[in-house]
């Protein structure tokens, strides 16, 4: 079907194409009654405004496109809102699209947003993503990419993250303090920088306590739920188990404490159980899960807003690529021994 135009309006309502033009853009030269007259005879035709030649002119869409690993994670979804908040305020539109932890959706997700044209591309990355080469066509055509959450280090660009060597950190010593000495760590891809730096710290605060790193004491999974749960039977069959478990994520350390508790394991009293990100679930099951508080929509916010001023040639107030947003260790009663 053939697209409507300002001429076939001209044509039905017997004024110039100019002047459907200015009316449709509410013009003050135009009087009201023929802007009415021209706006209820192109709603009746079916015309829609070529955003798409406008934004042509003037080489701006107003859209920013983001790409997540996942969108059915509490932290993310609430990173999006934030995000889609300071978007819609300041007119931007979003594209968002999720990666499924795969370098191969990323890399196609980042053509799309490319070829849509968007105005600048905000990504937290994939779990396996190792090549940046798509991020460099953007970097190529000074269409400005930030990073938020799992980062990227070797390009130039905005890195927005918690410090996560810090709150690994803070956990561990945590569990340490409750008097645990035989401390699991269950963590998530070593090449995101947001797993390998909460083992760092897992691995500082061993040190600080003359502890020997036990590699059969360090797993890496997906952090899923089903994960949680085989990590818990495993743990069952053993006659010599950890008394303390540092899990990555909420969703994996809360079915992997309520499968242990189901089958009579004493929480925190034989095992201690700590996760990350305060997820609803954190304080759902019982007893409630030590955790750290991941401020998404404040993250969100601030993602948009460095992107946005960037792009409206505002000065983001940073001498560094690297922007760090406070985290916190919330300390609930699956960590409680003392």
């Amino acid at each position: 079907m053939k697209e409507v135009t300002i001429y076939d309006i001209a044509r039905e309502t017997g004024v110039s194409p100019a002047t459907v033009s200015r009316s449709l853009k509410d013009h003050p030269s135009i009087s009201e009654k023929v802007k009415i007259k021209i706006k209820e005879k192109a709603e009746a035709m079916g015309y829609r405004t070529n955003t798409f030649a406008s934004n042509l002119r003037t080489k701006r869409t107003f859209t920013l496109g983001v790409i997540v690993p996942r969108l059915d994670s509490n932290f993310m979804s609430t990173t999006l809102a934030g995000i889609e908040k300071e978007a819609n305020e300041s007119g931007y539109n979003l594209i968002i699209s999720q990666s499924f932890e795969t370098q191969k959706k990323e890399v196609a997700n980042a053509t799309t947003m490319f070829n849509s044209r968007v105005d600048g591309l905000i990504v937290s990355l994939a779990s396996d993503t190792t090549d940046m080469n798509h991020f460099k066509r953007y970097l190529d055509k000074k269409i400005p990419v930030l990073f938020f959450d799992r980062v990227c280090d070797n390009l130039e660009c905005i890195n927005i993250v918690i410090d996560n060597y810090k709150m690994g950190y803070e956990v561990t010593r945590h569990l340490l303090e409750q008097g645990c000495r035989s401390i699991m760590h269950i963590t998530g891809n070593q090449n995101r920088n947001v797993y390998s730096d909460r083992f760092r710290g897992y691995k500082t605060a061993l040190e600080e306590y003359n502890l020997p790193l036990n590699p059969q004491m360090v797993v890496e999974t997906n952090l899923s739920i089903d994960d949680g749960i085989k990590i818990a039977h495993e743990l069952l069959k053993r006659k010599k188990r950890p008394d303390g478990i540092f899990i990555a994520n909420d969703a994996c350390a809360a079915s992997c404490l309520t499968t242990l508790k189901a089958n009579g394991v004493r929480i925190p009293e034989e095992i201690a159980i700590a996760g990350f990100n305060n997820d609803p679930i954190s304080q759902l099951i019982e007893p409630k899960l030590t955790t750290v508080n991941y401020p998404g929509l404040e993250m969100g916010v601030m993602v948009a807003k460095f992107m946005i001023n960037h792009l409206n040639g505002k000065p983001n107030v940073t001498d560094t690529n690297k922007i760090t947003i406070e985290a916190k260790l919330m300390i609930r009663d699956s960590t409680k021994k003392k």
